[in-house]
């Protein structure tokens, strides 16, 4: 009977989501993307959706008292579709819907959008996704944020090191502009480092229309095409904004 009455509200949970009149997710200030918390009970990787405005603002109130940096903010209908397919690149499997409510329900991104398994799409067609490596990097944001002075120690360790792990195994895109100059960031200290981003949803809102091309590259080989006095390299600058010390590799050159 309880198991009936599950499977009911999930579904109407599902369709609630899919034409919910109004609906409302909490962002990270810190990453600029949807807050991402780990279940400690499913070890879920989830974010906070809400069919009410106050509802969504008492949870940016709870996070806030433990130093997350969130804000609530609307969905228009038209978003629902490329926020929920968004969240795959972000490594997200979870939707917490009403959580701390007295309807709150979880289910399964994979439940309400279906999407093709990027390593099973034909060659020449497969998509560049690192989501073990922007969650990672969420988290990690995330964390050392909440703290006034960060320090390796403890959790933020853990996700630095699990960060460098992931990082080390991953292809990631660059982007090449119309002159074949590769764009680089200039920081306020003057430091220098070169963009690189885990997906192309990730690249187009660091380009914002502009025509570049693109390149993939794996990160072993980075340090082989850092230009000038770049320091490193930059991950979704518009995004999580991880910077990387990254030492330039100098080329070798033939004896004669």
């Amino acid at each position: 009977m309880s198991d009936n009455n599950t499977t009911v509200t999930k579904q109407e949970t599902l369709a609630a989501l899919r034409n919910p009149g109004e609906l409302y997710v909490v962002m990270s200030a810190v990453t600029k993307l949807p807050f991402v918390k780990c279940d400690e009970d499913t070890f879920d990787d989830e974010v906070f959706l809400y069919y009410r405005a106050e509802d969504a603002k008492e949870k940016v109130k709870e996070l806030s008292e433990q130093k997350y940096l969130t804000a609530a903010a609307k969905l228009d209908e038209k978003q629902l579709l490329p926020f929920y397919t968004g969240l795959y690149t972000m490594g997200v499997n979870c939707l917490a819907v009403n959580c701390g409510t007295d309807t709150q329900i979880s289910v399964q991104l994979s439940d309400l959008v279906v999407r093709k398994n990027p390593d099973e799409l034909p060659e020449g067609k497969k998509l560049i996704e690192n989501p073990a490596l922007h969650l990672t990097a969420i988290y990690f944001m995330q964390e050392m944020r909440r703290q006034e002075n960060p320090q390796p120690v403890g959790e933020l360790k853990d996700l630095q090191e699990e960060l460098l792990a992931h990082y080390s195994r991953s292809s990631l895109i660059i982007a090449v502009q119309e002159d074949r100059q590769v764009p680089v960031l200039k920081l306020k200290n003057g430091d220098i480092y070169q963009p690189v981003f885990t997906d192309l949803l990730e690249m187009q809102k660091f380009t914002k229309g502009k025509k570049v091309r693109t390149s993939v590259i794996a990160a072993e080989k980075i340090p082989d095409i850092l230009v000038g006095e770049t320091k490193g390299v930059v991950i979704n600058p518009m995004g999580v904004n991880v910077q990387l010390n990254v030492a330039r590799r100098k080329k070798q050159t033939a004896d004669a």
